[in-house]
């Protein structure tokens, strides 16, 4: 399999990751230390976190206010639970050979009425969340787990200052670029 470099964790990741469970396996919130405090540079904060990265109380409320716009919303509603009782699945892990590589990747939602693949995003600027597909390499990830399913791809991203909400499907180019970088990889 190919493996990644762990990213160094951050707040943005640790807000990404509160937003995902919030949303997909709220049951397992409470695996998330949550620190009242203003900033993590308080004594507070320090005695508490003990060393380790931890959500503020105030950005778990906004995460949850997230949460709340995006379940609010019909589309992305139906997107994430499914429609006509049929639930979609959530956290569906996976493994394929491209290129002559192993890949593997955990999908947040399959939802199979539509046939896609549905990834949830959260962004500092919503207006460039296509510059940041391209940084951080989400076309590769479209294309990986669009074999890895076999239906297209689609981000659902939600600003976190304006809570303007995007869905960005994925172009041909899109999946191309991916397929291009993935076979460099290999």
């Amino acid at each position: 399999l190919n493996i990644f470099k762990q990213s160094k964790p951050s707040p943005a990741f640790l807000i990404g990751g509160y937003f995902h469970t919030c949303i997909l396996e709220p049951e397992k919130l409470k695996k998330y230390k949550v620190v009242k405090s203003s900033t993590r540079n308080t004594k507070a904060y320090k005695d508490v976190a003990g060393g380790e990265l931890c959500l503020l109380q105030q950005e778990v409320d906004m995460v949850e206010l997230m949460r709340d716009k995006v379940m609010a919303n019909d589309i992305c509603a139906d997107l994430i639970m499914g429609t006509d009782g049929k639930l979609n699945d959530f956290e569906v892990p996976m493994i394929t050979e491209l290129f002559g590589n192993k890949w593997k990747g955990k999908a947040d939602i399959v939802n199979h009425n539509e046939q896609l693949v549905i990834d949830l995003k959260t962004t500092a600027d919503i207006d460039k969340f296509q510059y940041s597909a391209n940084k951080y390499n989400y076309d590769s990830q479209a294309y990986i787990y669009s074999k890895l399913f076999g239906y297209e791809f689609l981000f659902i991203v939600i600003d976190k200052n304006t809570h303007q909400i995007g869905m960005f499907d994925c172009s041909p180019q899109f999946y191309e670029r991916g397929e291009d970088k993935v076979r460099r990889a290999s």
